[in-house]
């Protein structure tokens, strides 16, 4: 199929226009990712990387969505050019009112574009706040190993936090309790056992662990919140199960 064909096949399905119509609608989607309108008789093979991201960007426009989700958008791409296509979508979403919803491994990329952020683990969201809240003060274990496992400006400082140790277990079949046990420094009995109930924070910040108030004591930089009622019944009967065993 050429680019022409790919980038106009959602608006063949989604809208009743001629095919010149739809051959001048897929010109301005060209133009608006950056490529000459000319290029729409080219086939996939003659582009580049960066250039085949935006083709895919283009189609995605095509049936006018409210929202766009990029799965990894940047990962298979240069440095250079994943700068190119990350300024291209916040340029788009500014254009066209699009809400995006990002999933990538890469930190920089993370924090660049996203307004709040989903740390997860094991297919389990275990924090959810703010971009500068999850980079400059991270309440769950993990979030803390991860943003730590950024590398360093400057070789040979040591790290605050040490790197995570063991294996990520099988995520078809995950740990009873909390699933980021098996490689927690601050795991206990209760984590092992219990799932971690996901405690909503003042200002909506959310984060599931047993132990994110221990572990942050002393951070005055982080409000404590108060647990919540949910938190103290599962407790109470952890608790209770503890004493039974004794």
């Amino acid at each position: 199929m050429t680019v022409e064909n790919i980038v106009g096949e959602p608006v063949w399905l989604h809208e009743s226009l001629s095919r010149q119509q739809r051959k001048e609608k897929v010109h301005e989607l060209l133009r608006t990712v950056g490529l000459p309108a000319a290029w729409s008789q080219r086939y996939p093979h003659e582009f580049s990387g960066g250039q085949r991201q935006r083709i895919g960007i283009a189609r995605a426009l095509a049936s006018g969505p409210k929202l766009l989700l990029g799965d990894e958008p940047v990962s298979a791409l240069d440095v250079s050019v994943q700068a190119q296509v990350v300024n291209l979508l916040e340029s788009l979403k500014a254009q066209f009112g699009l809400t995006m919803v990002i999933v990538a491994h890469g930190l920089a990329v993370i924090r660049h574009m996203s307004d709040r952020v989903a740390v997860m683990y094991l297919g389990q969201i275990v924090e959810l706040a703010s971009v500068d809240e999850i980079f400059d003060a991270p309440l769950h274990p993990y979030t803390q190993a991860l943003i730590a496992s950024a590398p360093q400006l400057q070789p040979g400082v040591e790290r605050q936090i040490p790197m995570l140790q063991g294996d990520l277990p099988n995520p078809a079949a995950p740990p009873s309790g909390c699933r980021f046990h098996t490689r927690c420094p601050h795991v206990r009995d209760e984590c092992r056992q219990l799932e971690p109930i996901n405690q909503i924070l003042p200002g909506g910040r959310q984060v599931a662990c047993h132990r994110w108030q221990e572990i942050n004591r002393d951070r005055s930089v982080i409000e404590i919140a108060p647990p919540s009622p949910a938190f103290l019944r599962r407790r109470a009967l952890f608790d209770q199960a503890a004493r039974q065993k004794q």
